[in-house]
């Protein structure tokens, strides 16, 4: 009994649309749709085809080891978009022989998953033949969305296939990952996409009946401008042709127009978000002035709010400055008001002024490693008392009581600076800050070693 029998159709993802072959009923002899996007037509067949992931690709390589051996689990794939994702489940299906069907989180919901589990568990008993059901973008399933698929995946009844652009540690519930390990997929190098370029320009699914030619130039320039997405790269090319015309030459200033604008890849509320402001901290950290206004270029051709990125400016200054350079703290402020009252873009230019000015400071996490500590004793002393002579005494009952009795004012003493106590003998002798020797407070340790040997002589 064919699927055809079963269901009384056969559904579109069954049939194929071209990538396992089969194709629609506007495909061509080579089962290829030509009215189809170029990116859809050059879609690889096989992993032969495939270009980049080596990492689990290669052989021995986990997936490649999976498919040499017969046995298909469930995954997830994480990477960028077009990095491969729904191509290599499509091709893992089809060496695997079992019926692929995709999903959509983002347009179907959890009745339509019930359904396609129903029609893989009546495949299954009726053929023998397993289904991998494909949740593209699966992290748009809240977790009890995803929750639905478990019992499923666990009886065997599905293979499960996730794709996700997001990292799955945040976005995929724990039992989840559990049973479905995460494949990395990386961005495709400008090779790898060069390569792709250079089939379709000779393909006969892809550019071959218009004639066109690309020299190096351009399709170099459409490769580095992909950013590592051949979906991307293919449609550009498509467009360059289109522009260029039958027998016509794509050159770098047609690429340029058919490209018309490279958008950065960013996401202000995903991974790449932390990834980036990381990158910008540790930079700034790292006293590379460089690196850090890359960085920060980077997330503001992105989109990122410059207020977001000017606070964490003046928590750079706190955290990894401090006290060897005191002015830090101003730099950052400053270029947060200036921001705030200049806009983009020459409000950026104040935020770039303090990133430089920060990435060059001498570098102190000493008060912030102080302050850190000071907490935890306080937390673990929290009844310790005020010291007597150092209570306030507005009253004459207080002061009956010892309240500020023997205070000593310490700018009026010739030294500036008494032996008397400031901490309750709880914590008494801690020593929370300890300055480095850079910058600032190369000064304010002097000044705490001289103050010392003053309190010890009195």
């Amino acid at each position: 009994m064919t699927d055809l029998d079963l269901f009384g159709r056969e559904s579109e993802e069954e049939a194929g649309d071209g990538i396992l072959g089969t194709g629609g009923p506007d495909a061509g002899s080579d089962g290829v749709d030509p009215n189809a996007p170029l990116a859809a037509r050059m879609r690889p067949r096989t992993l032969d085809d495939f270009q980049g992931q080596e990492q689990l690709l290669g052989q021995g390589k986990a997936i490649r080891a999976m498919l040499d051996g017969g046995k298909v689990a469930s995954m997830i794939l994480w990477g960028p978009p077009g990095s491969g994702k729904t191509t290599l489940a499509r091709i893992i299906a089809d060496m695997s022989g079992t019926t692929f069907v995709p999903f959509s989180a983002v347009t179907e919901g959890v009745a339509r998953v019930r359904e396609i589990i129903a029609e893989a568990g009546t495949r299954r008993r009726a053929t023998g033949r397993q289904t991998i059901l494909f949740a593209d973008e699966i992290h748009r399933f809240n977790k009890a969305q995803q929750d639905a698929f478990l019992p499923h995946v666990e009886a065997g009844t599905i293979i499960l296939v996730g794709a996700t652009t997001e990292n799955p540690s945040f976005e995929i519930v724990r039992p989840l990952l559990s049973r479905a390990p995460v494949y990395v997929l990386e961005a495709l190098s400008a090779r790898a996409i060069r390569s792709i370029l250079d089939q379709a320009m000779a393909d006969s699914r892809g550019l071959a009946s218009m004639e066109v030619t690309g020299d190096d130039d351009a399709l170099n320039f459409i490769a580095e401008a992909a950013d590592g997405d051949a979906r991307r790269a293919l449609g550009v090319l498509e467009a360059a042709a289109h522009l260029a015309g039958t027998g016509g030459i794509v050159n770098e200033d047609v690429a340029r127009e058919a490209l018309q604008h490279r958008y950065a890849a960013y996401d202000k509320s995903g991974e790449e978000h932390y990834n980036l402001i990381s990158a910008l901290h540790k930079s700034v950290r790292g006293s590379d002035p460089d690196a850090a206004l890359y960085w920060l270029a980077r997330m503001l051709e992105g989109g990122e709010d410059p207020l977001y990125v000017a606070r964490r400016l003046v928590r750079m200054a706190t955290e990894d400055i401090g006290l060897a350079d005191p002015a830090a703290l101003g730099h950052a402020v400053a270029a947060r008001d200036a921001y705030h009252f200049l806009g983009a873009p020459e409000g950026e230019l104040a935020l770039a002024q303090a990133t430089v000015y920060l990435a060059t400071a001498p570098k102190s996490n000493r008060v912030y490693g102080a302050w850190k500590a000071a907490r935890r004793r306080a937390r673990e002393t929290p009844a310790a008392g005020v010291p007597l002579h150092i209570r306030n005494a507005p009253t004459s009952l207080m002061k009956d009581l010892g309240y500020g009795q023997g205070y000593q004012y310490d700018p009026a003493l010739e030294d500036g600076v008494s032996d008397q106590a400031y901490l309750p003998n709880e914590v008494a002798g801690s020593r929370f800050y300890e300055p480095g020797d850079f910058g600032f407070e190369k000064t304010i340790a002097e000044r705490l070693r001289w103050w010392g040997e003053r309190r010890k002589k009195g």
